[in-house]
């Protein structure tokens, strides 16, 4: 992928109807660890958090999701997916600006995520946009036993 098509790629908030869309994303990107469709549904409705799609043409091939109840001064990334052909282009990155945005607008003093350990190029993203290493969960990740990396944008 290059960056002209993540350029033809739109972002926009998420809607319930968007629910099924983003479960078909989720569902193979997280395997055994993915949200149940309920789940998914409830964040989606839920005031308290922001989701957006990224949509090439109709289809939508990535989304990404806040927790950050307004004037909470915190916030949590839930969830952000990428479908495989287009990953590396730089879609993951845009998806977390509109969340870092949204944790600005909601006045969050700190940004909290977690990643599995074993996921290098998320990590060097979340660097990149200043988040920083707080903690690591043992075994988090289930049944591979792998840690988790708490990690705080201030």
């Amino acid at each position: 992928m290059d960056e002209v098509a993540v350029q033809n790629i739109t972002v926009r908030r998420a809607t319930p109807a968007d629910v099924d869309a983003i479960m078909a994303i989720e569902a193979p990107v997280f395997a055994h660890e993915a949200w149940s469709n309920e789940a998914m549904a409830r964040d989606v409705a839920d005031s308290n958090c922001v989701y957006f799609v990224a949509e090439a043409g109709a289809e939508v091939v990535a989304y990404a999701g806040l927790l950050c109840p307004p004037g909470s001064g915190e916030a949590d990334v839930q969830t952000i997916a990428v479908v495989p052909e287009q990953r590396s282009a730089g879609l993951g990155r845009r998806l977390m600006n509109e969340l870092l945005a949204t944790a600005e607008e909601r006045r969050a003093k700190r940004i909290f995520l977690e990643v599995r350990a074993d996921n290098p190029q998320a990590i060097a993203l979340y660097v990149s946009l200043g988040f920083e290493e707080i903690a690591v969960r043992p075994g988090y990740y289930q049944p591979e036993g792998v840690d988790a990396i708490v990690m705080r944008r201030a």
